[in-house]
């Protein structure tokens, strides 16, 4: 039990012992195990040399170049290595292509929104479309920054906007247009050309988030993978962001804001005088920004470089080629999509497993996977991200998941009790008070300061039955509950 109370401070090794004790609640960041969230090469000595390079600018403060330029030039390189990549630079189509660093591919998509907001004062009620495969990240820019949100449908085979939903869509409010390069929950790419070039001829910017996937489509093609066109190369795509906290390997977070040119990026800043302080200029979101993830990132790139990446893509691939197979050959399971970036994603057949219990049971085989939830006719499914730690471990994958089908099997489906598949099916969002929710919570092995239960098909089939709107509620309740001080 850690100790809060301590007036007189604690002994450093003594903290470090309560942050190592708190750790080891969490998931592994390391060993090919885990299938979402952190992104490991699996680079001997790769960690101590981002630590240590984090370490040396961890309190440079990246509020004002002039008084810390060494983060400006970090800066500057990392933007030119994104946009050497991604088809910008001296002899390109996007010559004079200029960026950003920013914390994450969030802030980097609520700026591509912000920017191509500003750049169209005229329009009062700016709109966005995007595919419903989108990030949510969009969702959130357009929330934050009350922009409407027009969503195309995506083909249930192909998992693509059809490029005639997208034209469809436009209106004369609509002020971006994105794509994804990769989809995060599938891994597709959708048909950026396409969509590029209907957004061009209706005036209006196109942004391709390669948050996700900017770091390695350009190496899968090297390899000889068919990857289609999706960068500045592209005539008609004016921005295009990467992070460089997934397939750069650098830690979090840091990520690129590209524009094609100085012009498309100008309304990006936010400046203010009116007041008796310093100026402030601020090319992104943050005001103060510590220069330690600036300084990691510069330093996993320059380390891995080009050669590094390619290699480390190769072994990427190597592992979902492996993993596929494994999928194709489990019983009961299909892919949802055949993989052509870094992503496996299945799910079950009519006859198949209850996926939210083989979820569970390969994480008690230690394979930590991320359950999606059914949508607008998808099925629910399970999504990999693999990254190059994968490999050595791939081939253990199989035997496992054959297992963890037998087990889900053999368990049998998880059974809401009536009464909860009641509430899913007709409670409206409003009606969610706080007595509502902690009856739940508890039922569920939710409670506050409670964590989370160690299995978690209950909780994930409650909230498949439940409508979008009401997933929303249900899930902001519950993280409610389980964010609360530790007193």
């Amino acid at each position: 039990m850690i100790d809060e109370n301590r007036p007189d401070g604690m002994p450093a090794e003594q903290v470090l012992a309560e942050i190592r004790e708190l750790r080891a609640l969490d998931r592994p960041t390391h060993g090919g195990r885990l299938f979402a969230y952190v992104y490991d090469p699996a680079v001997p000595g790769l960690d101590a040399l981002a630590t240590a390079a984090y370490a040396e600018s961890a309190h440079v403060n990246g509020l004002d170049p002039t008084a810390f330029p060494s983060l400006l030039a970090m800066e500057n390189t990392l933007v030119a290595a994104a946009a050497r990549l991604l088809g910008g630079g001296p002899g390109t189509s996007a010559p004079d292509v200029v960026g950003s660093v920013t914390s994450g591919g969030t802030e980097s998509l609520i700026l591509a929104v912000k920017t191509a907001r500003d750049a169209r004062p005229d329009i009062a009620a700016p709109r966005i479309v995007v595919p419903a495969s989108a990030h949510a990240a969009f969702a959130k820019a357009a929330h934050y920054l009350r922009v409407e949100l027009d969503t195309v449908p995506v083909d249930p085979s192909t998992l693509r906007p059809a490029v005639a939903g997208v034209a469809a869509a436009l209106r004369p409010e609509t002020v971006l247009v994105a794509c994804s390069a990769p989809s995060y929950a599938h891994g597709v790419v959708d048909p950026v050309e396409q969509i590029a070039e209907v957004a061009a001829a209706a005036g209006v910017r196109c942004h391709v988030d390669a948050c996700f996937g900017g770091w390695t489509l350009p190496y899968l093609r090297r390899l000889g993978l068919p990857v289609p066109p999706f960068d500045l190369g592209v005539p008609g795509v004016t921005s295009i962001s990467v992070d460089l906290h997934k397939y750069a390997y650098a830690p979090k977070g840091v990520s690129v804001l590209l524009h094609r040119d100085p012009q498309l990026r100008a309304p990006q800043y936010f400046a203010y005088a009116d007041w008796p302080g310093y100026t402030m200029i601020n090319p992104v979101i943050s005001s103060t920004r510590s220069g330690g993830p600036i300084a990691a990132a510069y330093a996993t790139v320059r380390h891995l470089g080009d050669d590094g990446y390619l290699e480390l893509t190769r072994r990427t691939w190597a592992a979902v080629c492996t993993l596929t197979e494994a999928v194709r050959g489990a019983d009961g399971l299909r892919l949802v999509a055949e993989p052509e970036s870094t992503v496996v994603c299945f799910t079950a057949t009519e006859t198949g497993p209850d996926l939210f219990v083989l979820v569970d049971e390969l994480a008690a085989r230690g394979w930590h996977t991320q359950p999606q939830l059914s949508y607008a006719g998808l099925p629910p499914s399970v999504h990999l991200t693999v990254t190059a730690a994968v490999a050595p471990r791939a081939a253990e994958f199989g035997p496992d998941l054959a297992d963890a089908v037998a087990a889900a099997r053999a368990a049998g489906p998880v059974a809401l009790p009536p009464e909860l598949r009641a509430l899913a099916g007709t409670l409206a969002p409003e009606g969610l008070t706080g007595d509502v929710v902690a009856g739940l919570a508890a039922g569920l092995g939710l409670g506050p300061g409670g964590g989370l239960p160690e299995r978690m098909a209950l909780v994930n089939t409650l909230l498949d039955a439940a409508p979008p709107a009401l997933r929303e509620r249900l899930l902001v309740e519950f993280v409610s509950l389980l964010q609360r001080p530790a007193w």
